[in-house]
């Protein structure tokens, strides 16, 4: 199929859709609400621990079955599209009657509440672009929603923020949770895919085949050290970005130049890096991409630890979110086409669940205590120590990953793949 044709058409327009409403909930969980609680004098500790109810991304793969299997109204993909939709929208209004100082746990309810929701509806999103997308189209389509789901992040990350300088935060929410009408009116207007699941499938083989599949096929040991590996690579990255609106406005920046310059200077920077990763992976190769991408992503840190003595300057903002972010994205196109490879294609969809699962841990886990290690070692120790918790997964790369072309076993495992009796189930990345 023609570039031109796989680019102008429906299907290419409804992965933007899914990846505007499938990128905005995440984004008002890390962007938008750390904002409103520091605004609001909640302590970092207290910020810091909200980096928990990102834990349902981790642990979506455990309802996706029951999804399969249920059907609401208006079909298996749409029916739960339109479910959670309809949660977020009505949960994301609710913040706005919350008092955030004197009613945090009710807060971090709400979030974990949306969190959920939010995870639901990206299951439901992924299994449709799946089965709507040909085989041709699938790199093409999963590009556009993954850049579709980072522009999303403007609406919490930079006009709801703007507008929390101009209006009561009962309206920046309703007005924030009015953005996922667009993924509403998709939910509402688009034809449910047939359904070509197996009947035969028992939960059994649903759960339990794709993970013993992996450890078998990689060994325990290399399966383990790819799995720490996973975790590793992007912690320090992880944890360093993980307060970064209250570190904003702690340097005394206001909610608009937070709004306008930062998230700006972290949008655009990330998708190219994305992007640019891309091409020159096709270069170097995975591995070595790995190695240059990784130290790029940890030398990029330090230059918060360079604005933390700096100040509130705009320029130097600018400056420092644009290097993090590029080192971001490079970092993030790296470490995807890394749990690519390590897929069965066999069970490519529940290994990537498993794998991205594991790479979202720092994020979800590690970052809860970022407020704690803040308020002991203040700013500028904080980044300093995130930089070192980067060495590690640097380290991991000398068995995950050498410099010098990639393993045996990756050798085997596409030599097994391509032969005439090799699995041929071709699945991308749910996220």
């Amino acid at each position: 199929m023609h570039w031109q044709q796989s680019l102008l058409n429906r299907r290419m327009l409804i992965c933007v859709i899914t990846g505007l409403a499938s990128g905005m909930p995440l984004y008002l969980l890390i962007q938008l609400v750390p904002a409103w609680l520091r605004s609001a004098d909640v302590s970092l500790a207290e910020i810091g621990l909200f980096s928990l109810v990102g834990l349902p991304y981790t642990w979506k793969f455990l309802w996706a079955p029951f999804m399969d299997r249920i059907t609401p109204p208006l079909g298996r993909r749409r029916g739960w599209m339109l479910i959670a939709q309809v949660g977020l929208i009505l949960s994301i209004g609710a913040l706005g009657y919350i008092d955030p100082l004197n009613q945090t746990a009710l807060v971090a309810t709400f979030a974990l509440l949306i969190a959920f929701l939010s995870a639901t509806q990206d299951v439901a999103i992924d299994a449709y672009r799946r089965e709507i997308l040909p085989d041709e189209e699938l790199g093409l389509g999963n590009t556009i929603h993954v850049q579709a789901y980072r522009i999303a992040g403007l609406v919490p990350g930079s006009l709801s923020l703007i507008l929390a300088d101009l209006l009561p935060w009962v309206w920046v929410f309703w007005i924030t949770a009015g953005f996922m009408g667009v993924g509403l009116l998709l939910s509402l207007t688009v034809t449910e895919p047939e359904d070509l699941s197996p009947t035969y499938q028992s939960f059994s083989e649903t759960l339990v085949t794709p993970f013993s599949e992996y450890f078998q096929r990689a060994g325990w040991r290399s399966a383990l050290l790819a799995l720490f590996f996973m975790v590793a690579y992007k912690l320090g990255d992880n944890m360093a970005t993980a307060l970064a609106t209250p570190f904003y406005l702690d340097l005394g920046f206001s909610m608009t130049e937070i709004g306008v310059v930062a998230k700006h200077a972290a949008l655009w920077p990330s998708i190219a890096g994305g992007l640019l990763g891309g091409l020159i992976m096709l270069r170097l190769g995975i591995n070595r991409a790995l190695w240059v991408f990784g130290l790029v992503q940890m030398i990029s840190i330090l230059g918060f630890a360079w604005l933390a003595s700096v100040g509130g300057e705009v320029w130097a903002l600018a400056s420092v979110i644009t290097f993090e972010y590029l080192g971001v994205g490079l970092g993030t196109a790296a470490v995807t086409a890394f749990i690519a490879r390590e897929s069965s294609r066999a069970f490519a969809a529940t290994q990537f669940a498993l794998f991205t699962a594991f790479a979202a841990m720092p994020r979800s886990i590690a970052s809860a205590s970022t407020g704690f290690i803040v308020e002991s070692t203040g700013w500028v120790t904080f980044f300093l120590l995130c930089t070192l918790l980067a060495l590690p997964g640097m380290v991991a790369l000398i068995w995950v990953a050498p410099w010098r072309g990639e393993s045996l076993r990756h050798a085997m495992v596409r030599c097994a793949e391509a032969s005439p009796t090799g699995p041929d189930d071709k699945r991308e990345d749910p996220r």
